[in-house]
């Protein structure tokens, strides 16, 4: 017998008990699809991780004024500590050789208005590295340049969402008014990721109701509610290259625990640190995603073999004809092996447009997104077709393995 009869015999065999065949192929089809799907959906927040991440820039050390209660505050000025200051920044940029740039910026809660319309924003004074650092390129317009800084003038770039709150479309070449202060926007930023989580110091907030202007204007024209609130909240400063990140991290917290005599009012965030944490979470992740998907392919696997079982018992007396009329063990195992694989292959194909079309489903309706990489689905395919493999070879030897004279006596 040759082999395009054996699959033509197997497939004659399978559309023999089509309802069957299609009951034991779900086990199949449910388990890839799960296993696209899952892996899209760690995919995807693998990716989101490691944008949010990347925003803050790998190779940077980011030290956040601590917010600390009335109480805290008043000791710690008490022990002669000024908090994060544009000293502290101009120090560690002189003091440390590794520094590529350095950036400051303070930050306050306001209001920003546009005639009658009016959002809740947060008002960020920069400098120009602060571009540089975090790679600030507006949508539309320009960001604030060296003159702007330099002459305190009262120009600002807005966030996507501050755009369209007041203006709807549009917006540059318009003033609004930050608190009691008018501001002309020059600049209009896209769409950012958000920080869903706090990281460290780093508080959550909407990256889109950001406010930037001059540092020098924000220092002249706003007052904090708290006099002795710190100059700044935040200094994040660029090194050289990411193998110097942890030794440069050391170095200026010896230099600002020396300039705070101590005090434990600011912290350090290292982002690399933290990607590569994040990297870890998300591989634990997708490993329980993908058990999870794995045990359903195991339960197909099973599903497979218990009904190959069953057909060999069905179809004794048909085995020992066969063998009666010539046929050899090996041809009788490659049959049945041919069913199983079929079933898998069939099965497997139907699973990964089913996986593909709940992983775009998923991406259209949930609030993340998700992300179908090419290996996941070759992952998919080829587990399906080694469960059909494994779980058909024993039904197939049992098959192989039948007595042909009791086989011709079994009713």
């Amino acid at each position: 017998m040759d082999r395009k009869e054996q699959v033509r015999l197997s497939l004659d065999g399978l559309q023999a008990h089509k309802m069957r065949s299609v009951l034991t192929m779900l086990g199949i089809i449910f388990g890839v699809a799960a296993v696209i799907a899952m892996l899209s959906i760690g995919e995807g927040a693998k990716q989101e991780a490691l944008r949010k991440y990347q925003d803050l820039g790998i190779s940077n050390i980011i030290i956040r004024d601590k917010e600390l209660t009335d109480e805290e505050l008043d000791e710690v000025r008490s022990k002669f500590s000024r908090g994060l200051s544009l000293a502290d920044a101009k120090a560690i940029e002189r003091i440390l050789p590794t520094v590529e740039k350095v950036a400051a910026q303070a930050e306050i809660e306001l209001e920003a208005r546009f005639e009658d319309k009016s959002t809740k924003a947060t008002l960020i004074g920069v400098v120009p590295a602060f571009q540089d650092i975090f790679n600030h390129q507006p949508k539309t317009g320009i960001f604030l340049d060296d003159e702007a800084h330099a002459l305190a003038l009262r120009k600002c770039v807005i966030g996507a969402n501050v755009s369209k709150k007041l203006f709807g479309k549009g917006g540059v070449g318009q003033k609004i008014k930050l608190d009691d202060q008018w501001f002309e926007v020059i600049g209009i930023m896209g769409n950012k990721y958000l920080f869903t989580e706090t990281v460290g110091e780093l508080a959550a907030r909407d990256l889109n109701q950001d406010v930037y202007i001059p540092l020098s204007a924000f220092l002249m024209r706003f007052s904090r509610e708290n006099i002795l609130a710190s100059e700044l909240d935040q200094v994040t400063i660029k090194i050289n290259e990411s193998k110097n990140l942890f030794a440069s991290s050391a170095v200026i917290e010896r230099i600002l625990n020396r300039r705070h005599h101590k005090n434990d009012d600011f912290s350090i965030v290292i982002p690399f640190e933290l990607l590569r944490q994040a990297e870890k979470e998300v591989r634990i992740y997708n490993m329980v995603l993908g058990a999870i998907a794995a045990i359903s392919l195991l339960v197909g696997g099973i599903g497979v073999m218990n009904i190959m079982l069953a057909s060999v018992l069905e179809r004794t007396h048909e085995i020992g004809i066969r063998r009666a009329l010539g046929a050899k063990r090996k041809e009788i195992m490659t049959q049945f092996l041919i069913e199983a694989v079929s079933l898998s292959l069939v099965g497997g194909c139907i699973g990964i447009m089913l996986g593909v079309s709940m992983s775009l489903f998923i991406d259209s309706i949930a609030e993340f997104s998700t992300v179908i990489t090419p290996w996941s689905i070759i992952l998919a395919f080829g587990v399906s077709c080694c469960v059909g493999i494994v779980f058909g070879t024993y039904p197939a030897k049992n098959a192989a393995n039948v007595n042909p004279i009791e086989a011709l006596r079994y009713e």
